[in-house]
Formats: C-alpha cells, sequence, structure tokens
C-alpha cells in the first residue's frame, strides 16, 4: 500500500526545531514592527523590541493580540504588507460584531497549503485517494484551506461546501470518494440522511474523516465511527492565525492534534493573569505566526483551552483536543459549564441522539439551564426507555457537573441541524 513520506522537520531533533522557531521568530517580531504600524505601535506601548528577543523565553516579554485588536483595525489596518500584495482575503461572519479579515500573499497561500497538504496527509491520505470537502466555501477559511491542500497532496478534490444533505449522500454514494472534511456535527447529520434514505453509512466508500471547526470529544469520535466505519482525526486551526492546518491528529495515534510547530509557535498561558503556565497544565492556547507576510499574529488569544503534550508520531507537540472556549463557558448558577461536557453525557445514553443545544433562561433572579435533546433514529420521544434516559441525563449533570438542567427532550430531527459549525449554546438571557 502507497503512502506518502514524511518531511524531513516532522522527524528533526527537538533542538533542530527550537533552533528554526527562535530564527524564525525574530524574523517575524521584526517584520511585524517594521511593516505593521498597529504592531509598532503596541510594541511600543509595551516598552519592547524585537532585538529584546534573544530566546523562546523571551516572547512572554511582548503584548498579546486579541481579536478585539483585529476588529478595530477593520478591515485592513494590521496588515504587514501592502492591500494590493495580498491575493486573497477572508473573514470571519461578524455575527458578534465587526468580522476579523486576514490576508494572504502569495507565499501565505504556498505555506497554508503545504500545512493542509501535511494535516491531510497525516490523517492517513493515501495516494490516488479522493477527498469530498463539505467545509463552507467562501469567506471562511474551512473550504478553500481544505481543496487547496489536497490539491497539493495531488489528491482529487469534490468541491461541495456545505448544505444540500440530500446531494451530499448522493454523490458520496456515486463519485465513492475516500476521504471527507467537514463539521462533526454536519457528519452526524450527513449519518442520519444515509439513514433516512435506506442506506447503511457503514456501507459508504468513506475510510477516513478530517473533523474540525468546532469543539468535538472522543466519545464523539467513537460515535462518528461506529455510525460511519471510518477513522475518525482532529483538525485544528482558526482564521485568525492562518485557517484550518495549524494542527492536525495523527490517524496512527489518534492522541491529539500534533502543532505544525515549524510555522505556528504555541504557548498556555492562565486565561485570568495572562502569565504562562508550567508546561502540561490546562489553560489557554496563544499562537504566534513564524512564517506569515500578510498577516503575521503575535501572541495571538485563542480562547482555546487545552494543555501541551509531548510529541508521539512527530517531534512536535502535540495539544490535547480542546475542551472547550473561554468565551463559550456557560456559567449557571456560579458553575462553569462547557458544552463538551453536556455532549459528553449525553453520548453515554445510546437511546439519545448526539444533536443537542444548550440554552441559557433566566427564571427571576437566577439562570436556568435547558439542555434540547432528541430521541435517537427511529425512537419515539415519549417511548419508556428515552424518557428513563433523559431522567439519568439530568441526574448525571448535576452529580458530574454540579448544576441543575431541565432536559427538553424533542423527537428525531427536532434540533436544527447546522451546515457548518454547530451552535451549541443559545443565551437567552440577554434576548
Amino acid at each position: 500500500m502507497k503512502t506518502f513520506p514524511l518531511e524531513p522537520i516532522e522527524k528533526a531533533s527537538v533542538d533542530e526545531l527550537r533552533a528554526l522557531q527562535l530564527k524564525r521568530l525574530r524574523q517575524t517580531l521584526r517584520h511585524a514592527y517594521f511593516n505593521s504600524p498597529a504592531y509598532r505601535r503596541k510594541f511600543d506601548e509595551a516598552g519592547v523590541h524585537p532585538d529584546d528577543c534573544r530566546s523562546l523565553a523571551d516572547l512572554a516579554k511582548f503584548p498579546f493580540t486579541t481579536k478585539s485588536d483585529l476588529r478595530d483595525a477593520y478591515p485592513f489596518g494590521m496588515l504587514a504588507v501592502p492591500r494590493e500584495q495580498c491575493v486573497r482575503l477572508h473573514a470571519s461572519s461578524g455575527t458578534t460584531g465587526k468580522p476579523t479579515v486576514v490576508g494572504y500573499t502569495k507565499n501565505d497561500i504556498e505555506t497554508w497549503s503545504a500545512v493542509m497538504a501535511r494535516s491531510i496527509r497525516a490523517a492517513g491520505a493515501r495516494p490516488g485517494d479522493m477527498v469530498h470537502v463539505s467545509y463552507g466555501y467562501g469567506l471562511f477559511t474551512g473550504g478553500l484551506g481544505a481543496h487547496y491542500g489536497a490539491e497539493k497532496l495531488g489528491l482529487t478534490v469534490v468541491p461541495f461546501g456545505g448544505g444540500q444533505t440530500e446531494r451530499q449522500v448522493q454523490l458520496i454514494v456515486d463519485f465513492q470518494p475516500d476521504i471527507i472534511m467537514v463539521t462533526p456535527s454536519y457528519m452526524l447529520a450527513i449519518a442520519d440522511e444515509f439513514e433516512r434514505q435506506g442506506l447503511d453509512p457503514r456501507e459508504s466508500s468513506l475510510r477516513l474523516g478530517i473533523f474540525g471547526a468546532e469543539p468535538w470529544t472522543n466519545d464523539m469520535r467513537a460515535k462518528i465511527e461506529q455510525r460511519m466505519g471510518i477513522d475518525a482525526v482532529d483538525i485544528y486551526g482558526l482564521s485568525e492565525v492562518m485557517g484550518p492546518g495549524v494542527a492536525n491528529e495523527c490517524v496512527e495515534t489518534k492522541d491529539g492534534p500534533t502543532i505544525w510547530e515549524d510555522h505556528f509557535y504555541p504557548e498556555i498561558i492562565d486565561p485570568e493573569t495572562g502569565e504562562p503556565v508550567p508546561e502540561g497544565e490546562l489553560g489557554e492556547l496563544v499562537f504566534t505566526s513564524l512564517t506569515k507576510e500578510a498577516l503575521p499574529v503575535i501572541r495571538y488569544r485563542t480562547r482555546d483551552l487545552t494543555r501541551l503534550l509531548p510529541g508521539t508520531a512527530r517531534t512536535m507537540r502535540r495539544m490535547e483536543k480542546i475542551t472547550g472556549r473561554s468565551d463559550d463557558m456557560m456559567i449557571v448558577r456560579g458553575v462553569n459549564v462547557f458544552p463538551t461536557q453536556i455532549e459528553e453525557l449525553i453520548l453515554k445514553q445510546a437511546v439519545l441522539a448526539p444533536h443537542y443545544q444548550c440554552i441559557l433562561t433566566r427564571e427571576g433572579p437566577l439562570d436556568e439551564l435547558v439542555v434540547a435533546v432528541e430521541a435517537g433514529q427511529g425512537l419515539d420521544h415519549e417511548h419508556a426507555d428515552v424518557l428513563v434516559a433523559a431522567e439519568r441525563l439530568a441526574y448525571e449533570i448535576k452529580a458530574y457537573i454540579g448544576t441543575s438542567a431541565r432536559i427538553d427532550l424533542r423527537p428525531a430531527g427536532g434540533i436544527e441541524r447546522s451546515l457548518g459549525k454547530a451552535k451549541r449554546v443559545v443565551d437567552q438571557r440577554r434576548m
């Protein structure tokens, strides 16, 4: 069976990797300072200069970059090259304010394509594979990132995008792709559609799924693998840092995404104090780009909560699967609650479907958490076993998470399906 060879940097020693990181970090700091007025102002206000970086530990002297910095600079104020040198622009949805705009030079697109190709290869792609891309195309980075990476690897790409679930299934059946790239929540919707059409999703041609763009648990991995008969691996990225392809799980270990550290330098900080935490401790993930031209990011606060782990399948460090986001965390009557905690408990109940939403309401002075969840495929939501499972779920949320929740039990299909990132939290307290 033919496989793709590893790149030399993936097998380099830790010392070689750290030396390359320091060299690229110092170049990036100088590039940002001398070519981006926004970064020059931030560095000057913090009293630091690129020459102050003599070791990787010195990066902690430099100020953070946040999503609000990019929004305040909308649309092109953070660029470190003239806008005319950008061959591509992407932007966030802007649902909570002005969108964040990211520019790419020709070299940036080449770098992005290369790390995406490396990610798809690490996930288990083989020469000759066909890739069905169900990530959204357009300003969202998912579709085009996956597309360019798969093409660079020499694979056949089906650029479907999101939506039209019935037709997605039809083309998977007709074209016989080997790989699907999609959000895990939408993969479940595709599995539902297979079954609605009387097809066994385990009998499809798909061998491998590369899932990202939203937090998902190892229990969700097991559910997808069991329903689809595939290997399910995690891809990580965010548009401000590059897009998908910042990190990816290796199929041979499935033990958390390997960070492509020759291009992205990770830190973990205490989200409250901003101070670095010891390696291996949980905190907020921070990234500094090492090779970006158009929009370098220096100590970008991702709001994603994880920890750094030693490398296994590669020299580079891994990150634990994202447990949640500091800005997705729900505080219910003084208890911190993450949607992924709810997901883990739902997946323990075999007669409940893995489609859910956490709805926050306020009754007088007190917050209330409502968990909307569906009966499993082919089961009535008033079936005795389903009712017992809902009671059990409420009990376990109280026992394991520490807050009470009311279960809103719905029939199959009762929760709106997302065509991209699932909307797990609906906060009605501000409405």
